[in-house]
């Protein structure tokens, strides 16, 4: 068998241009399999460390996906906000251990802003509940101070002490600008690979504050709230956007959930962030199926192209054929030359399309997490990987007994005078 496998590596080598291109099709596709796959874990993985420890999401009566988008993804708006007094009376329910409220809105060139309490540090959890970490300074204490994430630091080049301007809304246009008011940067965030490393902190009073002088989403004509006057006046909040809650007891967290979908000053909901995230994945499942599928064509195609590409090769090879018959080859040795040389090109195509997956992560994976905020990470194959590489090398093998056959056939016609 070894002899075998040497006598298809050399024939091969004799044809190793054309092989050549099959071998870089059957890379590029496995480059794209394997790429979908590592994205989709990846995507999935980030998606659900983004928040962890949270036992319930509070926000205004909307669906289930939407109010984790855009409380937890920064993604969306939300369509009401809920009264600050709602929030602090679930707070104050015997069941709940925590809360964190969160106000969005506004941006900073592109990033969102977020108001919240010193609560937010201490509670919030990521990944296996990890806490938050300060990589530089320390969190927000007086009122106009602001803790951002890592990727807003490294992206806009900011440093502690730096003082940045806020934006109403979106921040499209420059009247939008909360310019009257400045932020100084007191703390700057550790990385945790979450929406949190791409959002602005402040606190709640400075969210209150920033709006004194606006109304419907523009400013007050006549009507400007200087930043020493906001400090002077009574800035509690009077609504936020959602809040996170945090049980004593898991054991609660229907009862609690239920207490707050009858909450009877205003309509709420309260989302169970695991079953939200697998609603998420419920409804992008078929965009993943699609990627999938066209990884798998345009794997197909690459192993027609080696069945394609050895076909017209084997008339030339008929004299070839014809030599092996008379030292002594079988027409089931033709058969399974031929299979081993289209599974040596499969199996050359294969690794080198996993080392072209493996060595792309390692060096596009600073700038995916920087443009996209996707951490990619480089992991060894698992199962699903091995799965894909596997079945590439299967259909590399069934796609050259199309040839083995063929060349089976031949020998058996042709014994030892071949009609070239």
């Amino acid at each position: 068998m070894s002899a075998l496998f040497v006598l298809a590596a050399r024939s091969a080598w004799n044809r190793r241009f054309v092989l050549g291109l099959v071998v870089l099709s059957i890379a590029l596709s496995t480059l794209l399999l394997l790429g979908v796959e590592r994205i989709r874990q990846d995507l999935r993985a980030n998606f659900s460390q983004a928040v962890s420890g949270t036992d319930l999401i509070v926000g205004a009566r909307t669906g289930p996906v939407q109010l984790l988008l855009y409380s937890v993804f920064r993604i969306g708006n939300a369509t009401n906000n809920i009264r600050f007094s709602s929030a602090e009376a679930i707070a104050r329910h015997r069941a709940v251990a925590w809360m964190v409220p969160l106000s969005l809105g506004d941006s900073h060139r592109g990033f969102a802003v977020m108001g919240t309490t010193a609560a937010y540090f201490e509670h919030f959890r990521y990944g296996q509940k990890q806490p938050l970490a300060l990589a530089q300074g320390r969190p927000f204490a007086a009122l106009y101070d602001t803790v951002i994430g890592a990727d807003v630091a490294r992206r806009l080049d900011y440093a502690l002490g730096q003082r940045i301007v806020l934006s109403h809304g979106d921040g499209a246009m420059q009247a939008n600008d909360h310019a009257d008011k400045p932020f100084t940067i007191v703390g700057i965030l550790a990385p945790t690979g979450t929406p949190v490393d791409r959002t602005v902190h402040i606190g709640l009073p400075a969210m209150e504050a920033i709006h004194l002088d606006w109304a419907a989403g523009a400013p007050l004509p006549g009507q400007a709230v200087s930043a020493e006057q906001a400090a002077a006046q009574d800035l509690t909040p009077r609504n936020i956007t959602a809040a996170l809650i945090g049980l004593k007891s898991r054991a609660a967290v229907f009862a609690v959930q239920r207490e707050v979908a009858a909450f009877r000053d205003e309509p709420l909901l309260a989302i169970l962030p695991g079953v939200a995230l697998d609603e998420l994945w419920d409804v992008v499942g078929l965009g993943e199926r699609g990627l999938q599928a066209m990884s798998a064509l345009v794997a197909v195609v690459s192993l027609a192209a080696l069945v394609a590409v050895i076909l017209a090769g084997l008339n030339e090879r008929r004299r070839e054929l014809a030599i092996l018959r008379a030292v002594g080859a079988g027409p089931r040795q033709m058969l399974a030359l031929l299979a081993a040389e289209g599974l040596l090109v499969t199996a050359a195509g294969v690794l080198l399309g996993a080392l072209a997956c493996w060595g792309a992560v390692a060096v596009l994976g600073g700038w995916v997490q920087g443009q996209f905020g996707l951490v990619l990470r480089l992991l060894p194959p698992g199962s699903a990987e091995w799965q894909l590489m596997a079945a590439v090398l299967a259909g590399g093998l069934l796609a050259s007994l199309v040839p083995g056959w063929r060349a089976y056939r031949l020998s058996l016609a042709d014994g030892l005078s071949p009609r070239i």
